[in-house]
């Protein structure tokens, strides 16, 4: 047992959570504690903890402890382009989105470089807050060429750009490239998404294309981490 007391301390803990036993937001044992529990070393309870937050089961927060997360997350999916608007009629989750910002500026380095533009380009940013069962926790944060998308207002910013896009504009958007990675939050993170302490956000970044193949806009999604778990569906070709 001395040998696998690690794994046991992660058995125990995971089990108590998906049977829920141990309910999201509570507070862990101290690794002190923990130590005398199972009578073992800091090293081996450091092991059972790390094991937890890699399998998505709790959240370290640096000078508060470790909690449990919902494991209710909301699926999200990977492949294909689903709005925001077309997720959440799919969830059945109550919903709302706050429109922070919505005009043309000159494109920002990484923006410029993302949409392959000339420094000082214009491009419209449209910068939403997702609000799902009364806490805000998608920033999503969208670069449109002017050029094709035209004027967009807080009210079809509000609604869904898509939507708008596909069957007023009648444009055809095709295809996107992603990208995802686990980032540090941001002040601007912090600042308009209830985190509740945590440190990293997912960050999801679309590259999304036209029929013709013209990239026209950028996004960069920032997602709670406790809240969504990123699915695809995959399948063995012979």
């Amino acid at each position: 047992m001395k040998e696998n007391i690690h794994q046991h301390i992660f058995n125990e803990y995971a089990q108590g959570i998906q049977a829920g036993r141990i309910t999201p937001g509570t507070k862990l044992p101290s690794e002190n504690e923990l130590m005398k529990s199972y009578s073992t070393s800091r090293e081996t309870v450091r092991k059972a903890l790390n094991l937890l937050m890699q399998h998505g089961y709790i959240q370290k927060l640096k000078g508060k402890g470790s909690y449990v997360l919902d494991m209710g997350r909301m699926n999200f999916p990977i492949t294909g382009l689903t709005s925001f608007k077309e997720m959440s009629g799919k969830i059945g989750r109550a919903s709302h989105t706050h429109v922070h910002t919505t005009h043309n500026i000159k494109a920002p380095p990484a923006v410029v470089e993302a949409l392959q533009l000339e420094p000082g380009a214009p491009v419209c940013e449209v910068i939403r807050v997702r609000e799902i069962d009364n806490e805000r926790v998608i920033l999503d944060k969208d670069y449109f060429l002017p050029a094709i998308v035209g004027p967009l207002t807080a009210e079809i910013a509000a609604g869904s750009i898509y939507e708008y896009l596909e069957q007023v504009l009648k444009l055809v958007i095709s295809y996107a490239k992603k990208e995802i990675s686990v980032e540090v939050a941001t002040i601007e993170d912090r600042e308009l998404l209830d985190l509740h302490g945590l440190s990293h956000v997912v960050v999801v970044r679309n590259f999304v294309y036209l029929e013709d193949t013209t990239l026209f806009q950028y996004t960069e999604s920032r997602h709670r981490l406790d809240k969504f778990q990123f699915v695809d569906f995959a399948r063995r070709m012979p």
